[in-house]
């Protein structure tokens, strides 16, 4: 009997850039807006551990943002992640990261939109900021595209055009390339977004803006690009071979754990895979806002609190007495709490002076220095996360310091920067700096989903 391997054909393109601040998330969140008017499907994704562009992406197409990152979760699971997504879709639009060959700092092409692009066989789109060239945008694009044979560039959108008369000449140098103009933008600051120290100001915390700046966004791509011609050019992507991810199934035994998972404006950072395995591991997730709410949600075992940005609304939080008191009854009591970056500082005694939950024996505050970095992690100890030895690539991205950086039993062991150790583990508590996305350990969401069956 003949088997066959299961293959992914989904329409897709990666919409890239020769660095950053050239347009993609412009380009990127305006297609997907456009093609979604046209009553396409559209799977959006973003290159790398970017938080904050998938919540753009959601909006303009009405799905889930999801991230593809080849080096928290290792090239083989980056096709998988990706049909799991785009699972049912019409097309799927993946935003780049940086500069297109720009990936892990001292890794080569790891981790890079042109590396992510190759992984999922999709042709490039390439964005150009051509607002101080001309005939230069031919030797820039032309050098793009024959960098790396194996990065198939199908297009070039020119971004930032000023005139007729520019995008004439920029249209001329670049038709001895060979790579066809699929669009033109003019300069246009509607579709700009405010931005402050970690990037982009989330969707969460400028609902009615949002809403506007992609709509905007919409209307210039639809104006300035041929999208019939990005549609053609995203069905010639090749066939994927491979299952797509999915979450392990555990059948809960007595019912299922609430996990309470922070969001709100304050927590805007997680992956969607986290509460699909949550989920499938057995539990009952229910979502709260620790600047509204006043208690956790009834009959909480557990307690996940991932990025976002706290010092913005130390005030607020500090505020809510209540639920950092639940919190730290909680967190005193033995339940399973995973805290990330955002979840560090609001477990806190203090964040800039103000008090926070106090569950751990460390004070918080705003530094002007920007912690950015791939991380390779080992577990010191074992936690509710995992076992001691447990190795997790892991991302840190951060404007604030914690004191003491790690406590008397750390989460994790770095060797670079460092070597050093972070992070704090005590009692159910699993507190770091570090974002990890769990699909590279699925045994991270049963073992924390278990230990709040069991504390």
């Amino acid at each position: 009997m003949t088997s066959f391997a299961p293959t992914v054909s989904v329409p897709r393109l990666v919409i890239a850039a020769p660095s950053s601040r050239s347009g993609k998330t412009t380009v990127a969140t305006g297609l997907m807006a456009a093609l979604t008017e046209r009553g396409l499907t559209v799977s959006p994704h973003k290159v790398g551990p970017d938080y904050i562009d998938p919540g753009y992406h959601a909006l303009a197409s009405g799905r889930v943002g999801r991230n593809l990152d080849a080096y928290l979760c290792g090239p083989d699971l980056v096709a998988p992640l990706f049909a799991h997504g785009a699972h049912g879709c019409d097309i799927a639009v993946v935003e780049g990261v940086m500069g297109m060959y720009d990936g892990a700092s001292g890794q080569g092409e790891l981790a890079s939109t042109a590396h992510v692009a190759k992984l999922l066989r999709a042709p490039v789109v390439l964005v150009v900021d051509a607002s101080s060239q001309s005939r230069s945008v031919a030797a820039l694009v032309h050098g793009f595209a024959s960098w790396d044979p194996e990065v198939r560039i199908g297009g070039v959108i020119l971004n930032k055009v000023a005139s007729d008369r520019h995008e004439e000449l920029l249209r001329d140098a670049l038709e001895s390339t060979g790579v066809p103009v699929l669009g033109v933008l003019r300069r246009a600051p509607q579709v700009d977004t405010p931005s402050r120290h970690l990037g982009l100001v989330p969707v969460a915390e400028r609902q009615a803006a949002a809403v506007e700046a992609v709509a905007a966004m919409a209307a210039q791509v639809r104006a300035g690009c041929d999208l019939e011609a990005l549609v053609a050019l995203a069905r010639s992507a090749g066939v994927l071979s491979g299952a797509a991810w999915e979450p392990p199934v555990v059948q809960p035994v007595g019912g299922r754990a609430v996990v309470a998972v922070a969001g709100g404006p304050a927590f805007t950072f997680s992956y969607a895979e986290h509460t699909e395995l949550l989920t499938a591991a057995g539990a009952e997730v229910v979502v709260f806002d620790p600047l509204r709410d006043e208690r956790l949600p009834e009959g909480t075992r557990g307690l996940v609190i991932g990025g976002g940005f706290p010092e913005m609304y130390a005030a607020e939080l500090s505020a809510n007495e209540p639920l950092r008191k639940a919190v730290a009854e909680l967190a005193f009591g033995g339940a399973p709490v995973a805290a990330e970056c955002a979840g560090l500082l609001y477990l806190c005694r203090e964040l800039d002076g103000r008090p926070m939950c106090g569950v751990l024996d460390a004070t918080a505050r705003m530094d002007e220095r920007l912690t950015l970095g791939y991380r390779d992690a080992v577990a010191v100890g074992d936690s509710v996360l995992a076992p001691a030895g447990t190795r997790m690539r892991a991302h840190e991205f951060h404007r604030t310091v914690v004191e003491p950086g790690a406590g008397p039993a750390p989460a994790w062991g770095i060797r670079t920067p460092g070597p050093r150790v972070e992070g704090f583990v005590q009692r159910g508590v699993h507190a770091s700096y570090l974002h990890t996305h769990w699909a590279a350990g699925p045994g991270v969401a049963a073992r924390f989903v278990e230990r709040c069956r069991t504390s």
